[in-house]
This record gives C-alpha cells, sequence and structure tokens, in this order.
C-alpha cells in the first residue's frame, strides 16, 4: 500500500491497513515519520489508558474485562500489549494476546502485541506512536499494557491520558505504599484479586499512603483522647484537584470492573474540567518532539560523521590511559558544534 492507501485505510478502520501501518512505524521502515505526520491532525480523540504493575497482577485478564465493559457501551476498544524481549534470544513470546482470545474475534476490538526490544520502563520504543495510529483510525479507547514492571518503570504516566496501577494482595508490606516511584503516578489504584486475604488491608494502606501524600491520612481518625485530629491532617482537600481511587477487582470473575469504568469516567471528566488534560498532552508533544529530535541527531552522528572513526583512531589510546572517553567525547562534540563532519 501507499500512503494514500494506508490513510484510506486508517480512516476507514480496516484492520489489515492498519496492521501494516504499525508495522511500518514499529520497523521504522521508510516513509514512517511522513505517515506519522499526515495522521498528526486527527490526534486527540481517544482516551488513552495506561494499566500497570508488577507480575502477575492480572493485568491481561483485567484488560479483558474492561474491553468487555467499553464494548457492551458500543465503545470502539484498541489494545496495544506489551511483553518482554529476550535478553538472551532476542525472541519475544507476546502471550498477553493469548489471554485475551475471548475478544479477539470482536470487530469493535484490535489487539496489537509489541515487543520491548530492549527498552526499558515497561513499554516498547514505539508504543507511543502506535498509539498514534490507533487514535488516528477512530478507537474511542485506547488500553496500554505495560510489561510486569517494578517501582520505577513510569514510561506508561507520559503516555497515557489515565494511569491505572493494578496491585494484589502479595505486592509487599505497608512500606511498599509508601515508596516513590510508580506508587506516585496513579490515577486509579486497582487491588485485583481482591478476594484473597489481605486485600481489604492493602486498600487502606494505599488510601493512608495517598492521605500522607496530601497532608491528610487520619483526618477522619480519632486521636488517643478521643477529639479528631485538627491542623492541617484535617484540612479539605484541593476540590480542584484529583482524589485516586483504590479499588477492589476479582478480574477472572470481572467483579468490581463497573466501578472501576466509571472511576476512569470520572478522571476523564475531570481531565477536561481542569483543563490537566491539555497540559498532559501539550507535555507528550513537546516530549515527542525531543524524541524525534534526539532520534535524528543520534542517527546523523554515527551515519553521516566522523565520529564512530575518531573513536575507533583513538581507542588504544583511551586503553592506555593516556586519554578518556569524556576527552574524546568533547573533541567530537565540540568539532559538531563549529559545524563540522569531523
Amino acid at each position: 500500500m501507499n500512503q494514500d492507501q494506508l490513510l484510506a485505510g486508517l480512516e476507514a478502520r480496516n484492520p489489515a491497513a492498519l496492521a501494516r501501518a504499525i508495522s511500518i512505524v514499529e520497523n521504522a521502515r521508510p516513509g514512517f515519520e511522513a505517515l506519522l505526520s499526515a495522521i498528526h491532525p486527527k490526534l486527540g480523540r481517544a482516551h488513552r489508558i495506561g494499566i500497570t504493575g508488577p507480575p502477575g497482577a492480572g493485568k491481561s485478564t483485567l484488560t479483558e474485562c474492561l474491553v468487555a465493559a467499553f464494548r457492551a457501551e458500543d465503545l470502539t476498544v484498541a489494545v496495544v500489549a506489551v511483553d518482554p524481549t529476550s535478553p538472551f534470544t532476542g525472541g519475544a513470546l507476546l502471550g498477553d494476546r493469548i489471554r485475551m482470545e475471548s475478544i479477539t474475534l470482536d470487530d469493535g476490538v484490535f489487539i496489537r502485541s509489541m515487543a520491548t526490544r530492549g527498552s526499558l520502563g515497561g513499554l516498547a520504543t514505539t508504543t507511543r506512536e502506535v498509539c498514534d495510529l490507533l487514535d488516528a483510525a477512530g478507537f474511542d479507547r485506547i488500553l496500554i499494557e505495560t510489561v510486569g514492571v517494578g517501582q520505577s518503570e513510569l514510561d506508561v504516566a507520559a503516555m497515557a491520558d489515565t494511569s491505572v496501577l493494578v496491585l494484589t494482595p502479595e505486592s509487599g508490606d505497608g512500606i511498599q505504599t509508601l515508596k516513590s516511584g510508580i506508587m506516585e503516578i496513579a490515577d486509579v489504584f486497582v487491588v485485583n484479586k481482591a478476594d484473597r486475604s489481605g486485600a481489604d488491608r492493602l486498600r487502606q494502606e494505599i488510601e493512608i499512603t495517598l492521605g500522607i501524600r496530601k497532608g491528610s491520612a487520619f483526618r477522619n481518625i480519632p486521636a488517643h483522647h478521643g477529639a479528631l485530629e485538627s491542623g492541617p491532617a484535617a484540612s479539605e482537600p484541593d476540590k480542584a484537584e484529583w482524589r485516586q481511587a483504590v479499588l477492589g477487582t476479582v478480574a477472572v470473575e470481572c467483579r468490581g470492573v463497573d466501578e472501576l469504568i466509571a472511576s476512569l469516567a470520572e478522571h476523564w471528566e475531570w481531565l477536561e474540567a481542569s483543563g490537566t488534560l491539555r497540559e498532559r498532552r501539550r507535555r507528550r508533544i513537546r516530549d515527542r518532539t525531543r524524541d524525534v529530535v534526539n532520534r535524528a541527531v543520534k542517527a546523523w552522528i554515527w551515519s553521516d560523521t566522523e565520529a564512530d572513526r575518531l573513536i575507533e583512531a583513538r581507542l588504544d589510546e583511551v586503553e592506555r590511559g593516556t586519554v578518556s572517553p569524556y576527552e574524546v567525547s568533547h573533541e567530537i562534540l565540540d568539532g559538531l558544534k563549529q559545524g563540522t563532519k569531523l
């Protein structure tokens, strides 16, 4: 297909055209940036929802339940499921879509599995650009399921309008909820497998942690002398500030998903009313532009300049210790700043 055919196929939400366009972008084939430029005016219609959490939390099962619930509302849904790439073989199982087999034949659903290809942060390098294609294709909801992540993989927060953090009662003790990182990026918390012991305790610990960060952790808890706590801890929250929901689900039975759908809709309304949606999307555009510049500069330095040759020429000196890698790199950068190709 040429670009015009691809664009027409995307507008018609043709699965073959969409899959072809994604492959072009994912593999950085010639013309992929021109394709992304052409669809840029059509972006911004979809609600992008990131679903992240540790391995085994039930993200894929919960995603399947969300898709079914959205389809019951006659909304079209695209799913981007990211799976880890083996650092040894370079392969990836792409098994998340196996867990979603009940929705794969629905014409209103499109599922794309992606490998991280060594990218850190829980997502693949081109995930956000793939989401742009899905947005341009007119899907109402885009669900982005990350690989099983730890405490510092936060890329999904920069990519999604709403970030959902899925935890389980086995996620650790209360100290884990206090740690910085992934606990700070969630707009909605979900304690999955809520039928297990410890689920209520984990929800309470998350709520207390959120309260501590807002200075209102114990505002409704009587002090030891029986009076309610006063002062800053008991102050009313800012009405314009989003208060993260902490929900319980049992994804294997799709229990609690209705409450999650309602919370996602409420967050979307708040994003629009507060102006936060525009702020997040402007930040996303700025970061995307920087990424494109970085990618182009990196390709130019190693393909069109003599930087690599200079490193090879100075390698013996670096090995002997007569010059450092930092000095060589500064030489290269100084040459580039002066407008030369070394």
